[in-house]
């Protein structure tokens, strides 16, 4: 390795030695590889592939998310409509995050989607597109919060209505049940922080083998249904007036279960190599979380006995009732249910953990109120902890929401589909419309210590790059798929539509633009003028990769 770093080691060296000055390399290249984004590293990095994949993978929770949003594209599609929306849900995850993947490679920060859109729009609008960008996921990003809580917490309250009949389920249960989800996922990302790569290694192994555990059961011990039923049976259950477009309704409950993928991107800073970790672990989490949630899904159609039963079941979670009634078990489904419980908290975890870097990160850009405060870094453990308690404690006061009316609450956190789609969209769009014009050089063409700022004017690609047409043809794939989830996640499940079935993520995204323009107006532009450039790089010669 040659540049500021240079170190001759001869044959003398201890072996101990030559790996700390082999790390002490390593962690020089990282250092100064975010410096030339402008940014000062106060994080530690402690994620290297096989942990972030975890993080990923177990963030994505797939398998088990499919399970839990079951009902949305059963009921909308029915068996026929949850295979082939989920193949095209996938593909078009694919494509969308094979595009992000490159601007994680170019940019590997924890800003993200705003840092990205400051680079690539023109300058007249760049600063206000990027605010706004940021704010759309930002707020995503809280929504997941707290809807990852209200899942694992409705999904423990699920277990025990089917396991006491006659329990009878009140509005509060279920919000303490969240509170005490949001309290041990805050545990976990403050006192054990520093065990977080390891935990989330050893997730990714329960991941995998919690799929076999709950596969195996289902694929042998229920009767099955004939194959005609699963690929060729289409249920159009919101009475739209085609069956193509309840297909279309429902395929948001698939786009559900790959939601998170960006979630290593806002981890970029406490990734060891993040200009080819990061895309590397989003691109293997996609594809090794899409083959395990096909073969589940399958599984499970395969496995239905009683529609009827399953969609009207008391826990709220339709793949109860087809666990108890594949196993015939009650202890047998209590297990595998209890399995995607834990998958699901885990799952929390590492929401919390991206979210909180998210807004830390917008923070320390001057893109949110009392930024002062939520851009601290606690010096010891170099924790965003005033961004972690922050995250948590609106979670928390979102939860609130649902001691009166679990719908009210279900339409705020319908948020997150549409406001993280948004902002995936900004930043694919202003890269195709880059890469189309020829706005980006390779890096051998350009002096990387002033490119991937959006105060200077030139763009280089990062060490993953999809060139050539086919990278274009990818990226179009990515916007038309994105065009469509953020279209039809603002449409009802069902029709007549009732003030109760209305669909209001519509009403609440457009608060988040409206609120996030009014305050960019009339406070915000003094403070933001887009990512801050924290270090200002000169000198510093170009390092081997």
């Amino acid at each position: 390795m040659d540049g500021l770093y240079d170190i001759e080691l001869n044959e003398t060296t201890p072996k101990r030695q030559t790996r700390r000055v082999e790390q002490r390399t390593a962690d020089d290249r990282d250092r100064d590889e975010l410096a030339r984004l402008g940014k000062k590293q106060v994080l530690q990095r402690n994620f290297g592939f096989m942990s972030m994949l975890g993080f990923s993978c177990t963030m994505l929770v797939t398998w088990e998310g499919l399970l839990i949003v079951f009902v949305q594209g059963l009921s909308n599609g029915g068996p026929a409509g949850l295979v082939y929306g989920y193949l095209l849900a996938w593909v078009g995850t694919l494509a969308v995050f094979t595009t992000m993947a490159e601007l994680a490679s170019m940019a590997p920060t924890s800003s993200g989607q705003y840092h990205w859109v400051a680079l690539l729009a023109p300058p007249f609008c760049r600063k206000f597109l990027s605010y706004l960008t940021g704010w759309l996921t930002v707020a995503g990003w809280q929504a997941f919060v707290a809807s990852a809580c209200y899942l694992s917490g409705t999904l423990i309250q699920g277990l025990v209505i089917l396991q006491h009949p006659g329990y009878n389920p009140k509005l509060w249960h279920g919000t303490f049940l969240f509170w005490a989800v949001a309290a041990c996922a805050v545990l976990v990302n403050t006192v054990v922080s520093r065990a977080l790569p390891k935990i989330e290694s050893l997730i990714l192994v329960l991941h995998v083998l919690g799929f076999f555990a709950v596969l195996i059961p289902l694929a042998y011990l229920p009767p099955h249904t004939s194959g005609t039923d699963v690929f060729g049976k289409f249920l159009n259950g919101g009475s739209w007036p085609s069956q193509g477009l309840s297909f279309f309704v429902g395929l948001i409950g698939n786009v559900f279960a790959f939601l998170g993928v960006d979630g290593a991107i806002h981890m970029s800073e406490e990734i060891r190599n993040p200009s080819k970790i990061v895309p590397a672990s989003m691109l293997c989490s996609v594809l090794l979380n899409g083959i395990l949630g096909f073969g589940m899904l399958v599984a499970v159609l395969f496995a239905v006995g009683s529609l009827d039963e399953a969609l009207s079941s008391r826990t709220g979670y339709p793949f109860m009732e087809i666990f108890r009634q594949g196993t015939g078990s009650a202890g047998g489904s209590a297990a595998m249910i209890a399995l995607v419980i834990v998958l699901s908290f885990c799952a929390t975890i590492a929401v919390l953990a991206s979210s909180s870097r998210l807004t830390w990160s917008f923070a320390r850009d001057r893109g949110v109120p009392g930024w002062r405060y939520l851009s601290r870094v606690e010096p010891q453990s170099s924790l965003p902890l005033v961004a972690i308690g922050v995250t948590s404690s609106i979670a928390i006061l979102l939860s609130l929401i649902s001691i009166g009316s679990t719908v009210a609450l279900n339409d705020v956190l319908s948020l997150t589909v549409a406001s993280l789609f948004l902002s995936y969209f900004a930043c694919c769009s202003l890269l195709l419309w880059r890469r189309c014009t020829g706005g980006i050089m390779t890096r051998e063409l350009t002096s990387r210590n002033a490119a991937n700022i959006p105060q200077s004017n030139q763009l280089a690609w990062g060490p993953f790059h999809i060139p050539g047409i086919l990278g274009i043809v990818i990226n179009i794939i990515g916007c038309a798929f994105l065009v469509i989830i953020i279209f039809f996640s603002f449409w009802p499940p069902a029709t007549p539509v009732t003030p109760s079935t209305m669909n209001y993520s519509v009403l609440v995204t457009g608060f988040v633009v409206i609120f996030s323009a009014a305050y960019y107006s009339v406070w915000a532009h003094k403070a933001y003028t887009g990512p801050v450039v924290e270090v200002m790089v000169y000198d510093m010669e170009r390092m081997d990769d």
